[in-house]
């Protein structure tokens, strides 16, 4: 049975994640050595990279361009392989279309890769009795048991192409998007509205206009996948008519790197032990508006929560857009992993476990 190689014939090495030292470089142990790896994926990767995380790296040849060796090519999530390295995805949708696996392009041969259009690069040239499609493919790596969701960071380069697609296609070109999910477990498929509303937006308007589709396909333990039909997800717009607002909950995740006694207005002077902290608050509109205010420092303190942000070493704010308000929900399940509540603040704020990726 033929197969596909994300890793060009090697058979990847196993190694041990350590800690991410930026956008593109992290540090691993391979056989018993700490080493640097090249990181091809410019996401948060927020769901995969804990120090001790199994992960699979591929030696490549160095070059001008290079310092490092060693490539991460997938990581171990729960029971199942995930592909991280996103040039790697247009090759693998290439070989799919070639293989005919792709339901809906069964007839459409690749004639071109990376092909100039505007101000930007697109993967694929296809072609079908009806002419020539234009194909940008995007390796979805956010998923949970049902779902899956795209980008996992705001990304105004993935806008700028959904956008460059459409205007193709309404001067009367063929242009699609393809949403590569490495995993079968979802059924359905999301821009992910929280995290980039703008994408969601944008990519929501383009419906229309442009062919959207999101598949997908498993990986083994060589980072192969077989000659088999990738899966076909649902992609539910309502959803995005619905909760795609400008409302919602929001968790507030600060880090203090030292005990602090802190003046918190009418509660007085607390002592903050080192550690990270989690606030959970809602907005029933102007949610963005929201949590840029608590992003800021130069403000008129209102709450007892702009004291403590006002010395906190690190800030970030998680996002739930929805329709209706899951404050107390969030609350309660933030609370069980907590290690306490801090005096005065309710339930909103607790003490939570070491967060990794501040």
């Amino acid at each position: 049975m033929a197969k596909f190689s994300a890793t060009e014939g090697y058979r990847p090495l196993e190694g041990v994640y350590l800690k991410r030292l930026n956008r593109f470089l992290v540090e691993c142990e391979v056989k018993g050595q700490i080493c640097q790896a090249f990181l091809p994926n410019p996401g948060r990767l927020w769901e995969y990279l804990f120090p001790g995380s199994v992960i699979l790296v591929n030696p490549r040849t160095l070059s001008a361009t290079r310092k490092t060796e060693l490539t991460v090519s997938g990581i171990l999530r729960e029971d199942t392989y995930v592909m991280l390295d996103t040039h790697t995805s247009n090759k693998a949708v290439s070989w799919l279309i070639s293989h005919r696996l792709i339901p809906g392009l069964e007839d459409f041969e690749v004639i071109r890769e990376e092909i100039s259009l505007g101000n930007s690069r697109f993967d694929l040239l296809l072609r079908d009795s009806d002419g020539s499609l234009l194909m940008e493919v995007k390796s979805c790596t956010l998923f949970g048991n049902s779902i899956a969701m795209f980008p996992d960071a705001p990304s105004n380069r993935a806008t700028r192409h959904v956008r460059e697609l459409r205007e193709h296609s309404l001067k009367g070109g063929r242009s699609g998007i393809l949403f590569l999910v490495n995993s079968r477990k979802p059924s359905y498929f999301l821009p992910d509205y929280h995290t980039d509303p703008e994408f969601a937006r944008v990519l929501y308007d383009a419906r229309r206009d442009i062919r959207i589709m999101a598949v997908s396909v498993s990986w083994d333990r060589d980072l192969c996948v077989d000659e088999e039909r990738a899966g076909i997800l649902n992609i539910p717009w309502s959803v995005i008519e619905k909760e795609a607002g400008d409302s919602g909950s929001y968790l507030v995740i600060l880090e203090l790197r030292a005990d602090k006694e802190i003046s918190i207005g009418s509660l007085g002077s607390i002592m903050f032990p080192s550690g990270f902290y989690v606030y959970v608050g809602s907005a029933a509109r102007g949610l963005e508006q929201r949590m840029n205010r608590h992003l800021r420092k130069r403000k008129n303190f209102h709450w007892h929560i702009d004291y403590l942000r006002d010395h906190a070493d690190k800030v970030r704010i998680l996002p739930v857009r929805t329709s209706s308000s899951l404050e107390c929900i969030l609350a309660e399940k933030v609370g069980i992993i907590s290690d306490g509540s801090v005096r005065g603040f309710g339930v909103q704020i607790v003490i939570v476990p070491v967060i990794f990726f501040l």
